[in-house]
């Protein structure tokens, strides 16, 4: 996927493994959003497109502030078009140090409910047709 240099002034590149396991949906003013590719949930991931930046407080307090409305307007969208009993939001870099926030839509169904998703049963991707009907579905109502 390439970079938003244009947006950034330059040096803004998404980490290899957010880009082998998302699609793009859209740009927002300080974050690419991404769709997780794991059809178990509806799973946005957003990316502030500033060059090395691994922790929130590492951005300016501009883009802190950004990147708040950011994460909600992706919340606000998840509950609205799917069924939602909580939307989850975290950032953890444990793996991928480059900053990202997970937000993703839990059912009290879902096989990982109540814990956390990571780790739990193997991701079922989505085909085609469904990534790109949800993909639409979700890019217009994202906006903060």
């Amino acid at each position: 996927m390439p970079s938003s240099d244009a947006a950034t002034g330059g040096g803004f590149t998404l980490h290899p493994r957010l880009a082998a396991d998302t699609y793009p949906i859209k740009d927002l003013a300080l974050s690419q959003v991404l769709f997780m590719n794991d059809s178990r949930y509806p799973w946005l991931v957003l990316v502030p497109m500033r060059p090395d930046i691994i922790e929130v407080h590492d951005l300016a307090e501009a883009d802190q502030l950004q990147l708040m409305t950011e994460i909600s307007a992706a919340s606000k969208t998840l509950a609205t078009l799917f069924e939602t009993d909580k939307i989850n939001v975290g950032a953890l870099g444990n793996i991928v140090p480059q900053l990202h926030v997970h937000v993703l839509s839990r059912r009290r169904t879902d096989e990982a409910w109540p814990g956390p998703v990571w780790g739990v049963g193997k991701t079922i991707p989505y085909s085609d047709a469904e990534r790109i009907q949800t993909i639409k579905k979700i890019a217009p109502a994202l906006e903060p």
